[in-house]
């Protein structure tokens, strides 16, 4: 039977506060949205955040 390889990356200890503000922010902006309805700036703010979450994704290994 092969071994599986279940290490998987870590994000860095200076990544983590990170990827717990932007998702923090990002349910924020969520609930916010959900209150006041559709705005276009706050639809560009949630896009953005959503880009910074993608990209740590792939920093970190999928490790959010």
């Amino acid at each position: 039977m092969p071994s599986q390889n279940t290490d998987e990356p870590n994000p860095s200890p200076e990544q983590t506060p990170a990827v717990e503000h932007v998702s923090s922010a990002h349910e924020l902006l969520n609930s916010l949205r959900k209150r006041i309805g559709e705005h276009p700036e706050l639809a560009e703010a949630i896009n953005k955040l959503e880009t910074a979450l993608s990209m740590l994704t792939v920093k970190t290994g999928g490790m959010l």
